[in-house]
């Protein structure tokens, strides 16, 4: 993981077994790599410690992908991932994904809802976790 100047930064191994019948990464790879980056944002801003110590924690009401140019084996995947918007209960991620050769090959949007898991309802986005995640993008929401 790299910390850019904002936003989050991952590298990730492309697997053989991510291939599909037609030798390119498979659709649903791409949904696992976008996974990836999402969770490193939740522990880099703490929102993966304020589940385990409350039960509040985020939870993904949406995610959309556009695909650009197929990803191939052996290769790397680089997940680049910004925080768009901090709303009263909600946030956006926006992830782009490149290729070893710095090529754009699919561009995803995240909508994320902080969400008390006690009282099984929407909560507001926490102060604490909005500071980190300004620290991350180097911007105010």
């Amino acid at each position: 993981m790299i910390k850019n100047s904002s936003g989050l930064q991952m590298e990730l191994r492309i697997d053989w077994s991510e291939l599909d019948l037609f030798g390119h990464v498979n659709n649903v790879a791409f949904f696992k790599y976008i996974q990836a980056a999402r969770v490193n944002y939740w522990e880099k801003s703490g929102l993966d410690q304020l589940f385990k110590a409350s039960n509040h924690g985020p939870i993904l009401a949406s995610c959309q992908c556009n695909f650009k140019l197929p990803l191939f084996y052996p290769g790397i995947v680089k997940v680049e991932t910004h925080c768009v918007f901090i709303r009263n209960t909600s946030f956006s991620f926006q992830h782009q994904l490149h290729n070893d050769k710095g090529e754009m090959v699919a561009e995803a949007t995240d909508i994320i809802v902080m969400y008390d898991f006690n009282k099984n309802e929407k909560m507001p986005f926490p102060y604490g976790i909005k500071l980190k995640f300004e620290a991350i993008e180097n911007k105010s929401f």
